[in-house]
């Protein structure tokens, strides 16, 4: 009887944590406070698309149709890729992941598939697995690897009923349509790359909203079959996270929330509106210009100014920043591009400690800048110039204050009353980001 009661206890405990929804196992929750400590990652946007110059949605935005796209991949031949340079680029600058499209909406993939010829491996004159060379570079550099994956496909013909884009790109209406035979090409796809590539941090999804005009978004986790491919994910490699660029709040099963060219509790992009914050680590992605893939002209480059605020102001919401770049045709990174990351390195090398391993900052965000902490430090991210902070009392004694980048003593005056006054020596006004050190006895 004993037995049997507990038996009946163990049952209906699994019936409420089913009902409850996604529990992660302890290897998620390990990957998932890693991930929270990274705080920069690279991500790349690279594919046939860049044959054209035009970002990485020139098919759907042009209405080129889809056989005739697909003949791109006839001349794809990056011949100056190299992934051991990629590697050293992405370490010099600070990278702790990196997230590479492995399939764009145009539905080429640029890994070995057994799913169709239409992979950089069987479909081009190249003739090479680059996600295969990447990998293991990265392993080299220690840098891990993350999987930019698209739900949205406007070249294959299973890929129907249509959603909101790609209906001028000349595919037969209804033609082979097999919605099932879609979710089973995806499913296995994402088992090529979870099996075939070593370890996989996460698992970044895009394209889920396309089909919002026809169904409400929660209906839409039914019509991919969101609980089915996010299990196979997280039973494939249970450390392996989960993300999905949908713009609303976190879905059962998923480990990430990322928000689109918005650090979190911002919409300034109009992609997030009544999306809020959620307790799962957070991720921001914005590019190093204007676009995702590459374009050689209109592409306007962010200045170095521009990215370590970007990079401050993320990491002071308790987030990571996946920054975009994106590649030649030929397999280089853009010099502009290059040179830009390697100055994001340079400030890193300096002042780490007070982006990587952090959380955000007790001190708001001010005229003057943003917080992060970690442990017994705040670091105060001076982001504008001025001579004088002033910030809340903190219950909490300093016992040093000094310029990050020198190690420089600042004076600084602490009283209940008036809070904590910090005074900022002058600095070089190229310097993107001028980050005061305050030590406190015990943790904050």
């Amino acid at each position: 009887m004993k037995r049997t009661f507990l038996a009946i206890i163990a049952s209906l405990l699994c019936l409420t944590v089913s009902a409850q929804g996604y529990v992660p196992t302890e290897e998620c929750l390990k990957a998932r406070q890693e991930f929270n400590q990274e705080r920069f990652g690279i991500f790349i946007h690279w594919g046939i698309y860049s044959m054209l110059a035009d970002g990485e949605w020139v098919q759907n935005r042009k209405n080129i149709d889809y056989e005739e796209y697909a003949l791109l991949a006839n001349a794809f031949y990056p011949a100056k890729f190299n992934a051991d340079e990629w590697a050293a680029l992405f370490r010099e600058a600070g990278a702790k992941y990196v997230t590479f499209t492995s399939r764009h909406h145009d539905g080429f993939s640029m890994f070995k598939t057994a799913t169709s010829d239409f992979n950089i491996v069987d479909g081009t004159p190249f003739g090479r697995d680059v996600v295969k060379e990447l990998a293991d570079a990265l392993a080299k550099n220690d840098i891990k690897l993350h999987f930019y994956y698209s739900h949205l496909d406007w070249h294959r013909l299973d890929y129907w009923p249509l959603g909101r884009e790609g209906h001028g790109v000349g595919r037969p209406e209804g033609k082979d349509g097999d919605w099932q035979s879609y979710l089973e090409f995806m499913r296995t796809q994402l088992t090529e790359l979870l099996t075939n590539y070593g370890p996989i941090g996460a698992i970044w999804f895009d394209g889920y909203w396309d089909k919002k005009n026809d169904y409400s978004y929660k209906e839409l986790y039914d019509v991919w079959d969101m609980e089915a491919e996010y299990a196979l994910i997280h039973k494939l490699q249970p450390s392996c996270l989960v993300a999905n660029n949908h713009h609303v709040a976190p879905y059962p099963g998923e480990d990430i929330q990322p928000f689109e060219r918005d650090v979190p509790g911002e919409n300034t992009s109009g992609y997030l509106t009544g999306t809020k914050v959620s307790s799962l680590p957070l991720e921001t992605c914005q590019t190093i210009n204007k676009d995702w893939g590459y374009k050689i002209v209109g592409s306007p480059y962010k200045t170095i100014k521009e990215l370590i605020t970007l990079l401050a102001r993320t990491a002071s919401k308790g987030a990571n920043l996946l920054l975009n770049v994106g590649p030649r045709p030929d397999g280089t990174i853009p010099d502009r591009s290059a040179a830009l990351l390697r100055e994001m390195g340079a400030w890193l090398k300096v002042n780490g400690e007070s982006i990587y391993g952090t959380v955000a900052g007790c001190v708001p965000e001010s005229e003057w800048g943003v917080s992060t902490q970690n442990g017994n430090s705040l670091y105060l991210h001076v982001l504008k110039g001025t001579d004088k902070i002033e910030i809340p009392y903190i219950d909490n004694k300093i016992v040093s204050a000094v310029a990050l980048q020198d190690g420089t003593p600042v004076k600084f005056s602490q009283k209940k009353k008036t809070g904590i006054v910090i005074d900022v020596p002058a600095f070089d006004e190229s310097c993107p980001d001028y980050v005061v050190k305050l030590s406190f006895r015990k943790a904050l």
